[in-house]
């Protein structure tokens, strides 16, 4: 008899949010997976002032206002089509609380990666790199640069590495491009980009 081999990978795929994978990104941003509270709205929201005082029902109904004006501000990750990862990106400059927060004025045309969360059974198998790449591959002929935001650490816990972790974004070709110690800002530029054409 034959020796079994290894089990075939799982296919992952990554799309982009639009208005028919919106139940997927309430099952990604579920109490099931630890992330019913912010929805993904921190950026969207005009100060830090009271943020944590809002309720999950407060950021459900903002997160629903973003979906009725056709905000559908990033990207899914699939595992054999279950949604298991969220990476929020769009123009730097429609987020005013991340631009001010960070003190950075981004040339027109730049893109954002302001968000990255996989859900807890996700994380660990080199998923958030593959997250990462999906939305590289679709953002690589529409933009020059992208900015993002990592954490900067020793052994952060999930919860604070919101803004995606550093060394996912050093893989993917990134360059840090503002220097601090926890919060520093990284730069993907399509001059740079280490990837074949």
């Amino acid at each position: 008899m034959p020796e079994a081999g290894p089990p075939p990978s799982p296919r992952i795929d990554v799309r982009r949010l639009d208005a028919a994978s919106v139940e997927d990104f309430r099952a990604v941003h579920s109490a099931a997976n630890g992330a019913d509270w912010c929805r993904c709205v921190a950026w969207w929201t005009p100060t830090w002032e009271g943020w944590v005082q809002r309720t999950a029902d407060e950021t459900a109904a903002r997160r629903g206002a973003l979906f009725a004006r056709g905000e559908f501000d990033g990207y899914l990750l699939y595992e054999e089509d279950r949604p298991v990862g969220w990476c929020q990106v769009g123009a730097a400059d429609r987020l005013h609380k991340l631009c001010h927060s960070y003190g950075i004025t981004p040339e027109p045309g730049t893109q954002a990666i302001s968000c990255f969360f996989l859900a807890p059974e996700a994380r660990g198998r080199g998923l958030a790199h593959r997250l990462l790449e999906g939305v590289l591959a679709d953002l690589r002929d529409r933009c020059t640069q992208i900015l993002a935001f990592p954490r900067r650490g020793e052994e952060l816990p999930a919860d604070d590495v919101w803004t995606g972790p550093e060394g996912v974004f050093l893989r993917a070709g990134f360059r840090e491009w503002r220097a601090d110690p926890a919060r520093p800002v990284f730069l993907w530029s399509r001059r740079s980009d280490p990837s074949p054409d």
